[in-house]
């Protein structure tokens, strides 16, 4: 009798498996009959990956900005456009010798004009021509005279190739104080915020010009009409 039950419930695992078997087969088949049925299911399952993929990746970015919240914000030696005590703080990376950088300028100067509430942390970058740095030095140099906004906006509204001899033309004409400017330019202090920038840059992956960000977010964008939606959305 024992061992009749025992037959019997092996012949009932085996058949149970079998069974388990066939139900997964006849799903796969099922599935592989929906999928070819509606090919768009596929799309649209890449399309959730995908974006489940973006959003996370902006999570993180958020995160990582987040953390270096202080440095993006609130360092004392940033150049400074706007309001230097706005409550709505942007940030922009930028290389005067960016093309793309002087398309964008316009669109700063407009949000300047319509936020009196705004801050710009202007960080300049200095790897697009030899030029770069020199300017970026000059302008750091006129934030010692209180002229960073002056220097910055003569360098992108000037639409020729910047030149060590063009930019020191611009800037004189600033009423700027050119023998302390030289001085200046090159000091440790300079020195330094150029090369906090560019490690801040990295730790945040920004790896071209103009970057902007605006509470945490990335804005990849030359229109003043989408920085002014995301300020609006803060207000």
């Amino acid at each position: 009798m024992k061992n009749n039950s025992m037959y019997i419930s092996v012949v009932a695992l085996i058949v149970s498996i079998a069974s388990l078997a066939m139900c997964l087969t006849c799903k796969k088949n099922d599935v592989a009959a929906a999928l070819k049925a509606n090919p768009e299911m596929v799309i649209d399952a890449m399309q959730a990956y995908e974006d489940q993929q973006r959003e996370n990746a902006l999570k993180l970015v958020e995160e990582n900005l987040a953390k270096n919240a202080d440095a993006l914000y609130a360092r004392a030696d940033d150049g400074i456009i706007g309001n230097p005590e706005g409550t709505k703080v942007l940030v922009e990376f930028f290389d005067f010798s960016c093309g793309f950088c002087h398309r964008v300028h316009p669109a700063i100067k407009e949000i300047v004009a319509n936020n009196p509430d705004v801050k710009v942390v202007a960080k300049p970058m200095t790897f697009l021509s030899p030029a770069s740095k020199y300017a970026a030095k000059v302008a750091l140099a006129a934030a010692e005279q209180g002229k960073f906004a002056e220097v910055y906006n003569a360098l992108f509204e000037f639409e020729g190739r910047l030149s060590e001899s063009k930019i020191d033309e611009l800037v004189s004409g600033l009423g700027l104080d050119m023998e302390k400017i030289k001085t200046d330019m090159n000091s440790q202090k300079v020195e330094k915020t150029l090369s906090d920038t560019a490690d801040l840059a990295a730790k945040i992956s920004v790896s071209g010009v103009p970057t902007m960000i605006f509470n945490n977010k990335i804005l990849q964008t030359l229109d003043a009409s989408v920085i002014q939606e995301a300020i609006d959305a803060a207000k």
